[in-house]
């Protein structure tokens, strides 16, 4: 029965992200938390790399069609790798699955699902004020940020987040951009941040597996049902309405947030 469920929960989150953009792991580990009585650490490591399987389509996608810069993605990766990288060590120190290392991670994803839950929101208010076409003559100066430390440091910061609670590619992630890149089109961010979650959420699922905290047979069961989500999501996504989903979103990460850190 608990096979079904786990095919539902991935094609529910699949559904979602295919129809708002918002990043699994926002909706996909509190489920697993919250619902099936995960533990923090394999929750969060399982759901890592359910991200990163579920993102290389998108990143194929947005390849192709030649809409990602680069540019942005490699001065992003420049923090969140070695981001990424000391967290591991810090929780490798710490011991994962130690009590007092759960409640870090617990408290720090409930933090996290608050700042996705304004970042939704934020998008939703400012998807239709974004510019989305603009001269391909201005594009270098569109993608040049004020300096180029700050993508570098809004990386390390999504990289550490990630890490620690596989929450914050997303919706954090494109709302730093709109921040970083105000005249950039919302498809060029959307599709740096895609490109730049698979490395990071690789690398950082890859670092927990490697410490046993990853459920092979979960994720085999979350991608069974995500991977058709995803694609009934992405159809639908131009027939639904977006406002009103992103806002009911909003307000469901939100509980969930002040759930957990209320625990």
């Amino acid at each position: 029965m608990h096979d079904f469920a786990f095919v539902l929960t991935g094609f529910a989150v699949g559904l979602i992200v295919g129809l708002t953009g918002v990043g699994g792991g926002s909706l996909m580990t509190p489920l697993l938390i919250g619902v099936f009585g995960i533990k923090p650490h394999l929750a969060i490591g399982t759901d890592l790399l359910f991200a990163a399987f579920t993102r290389m389509g998108g990143t194929v996608s947005v390849a192709h069609a030649r809409i990602v810069d680069w540019r942005i993605v490699g001065q992003l990766a420049l923090g969140s790798i070695p981001a990424t990288l000391l967290t591991f060590y810090a929780l490798r120190q710490a011991g994962p699955a130690s009590a007092a290392t759960q409640s870090v991670m617990t408290t720090t994803l409930g933090v996290a699902l608050l700042l996705t839950a304004a970042a939704t929101f934020y998008r939703m208010l400012r998807s239709k004020t974004t510019p989305e076409d603009i001269a391909a003559e201005n594009l270098p100066q569109a993608s040049r940020a004020r300096h180029w430390a700050l993508p570098v440091a809004c990386g390390a910061f999504i990289g550490a987040l990630v890490t620690l609670t596989s929450v914050g590619a997303g919706a954090i992630g494109v709302i730093a951009l709109l921040i970083l890149y105000p005249a950039l089109p919302l498809p060029r961010i959307v599709a740096a941040d895609i490109a730049h979650a698979v490395p990071l959420t690789l690398l950082a699922g890859l670092g927990h597996a490697s410490k046993g905290s990853v459920d092979w047979s979960l994720l085999i069961k979350l991608l069974a049902g995500s991977l058709p989500g995803i694609w009934l999501g992405s159809y639908f996504m131009h027939k639904t309405p977006e406002r009103l989903i992103r806002s009911l979103l909003s307000l469901m990460l939100a509980y969930a947030g002040f759930r957990l850190v209320s625990v």
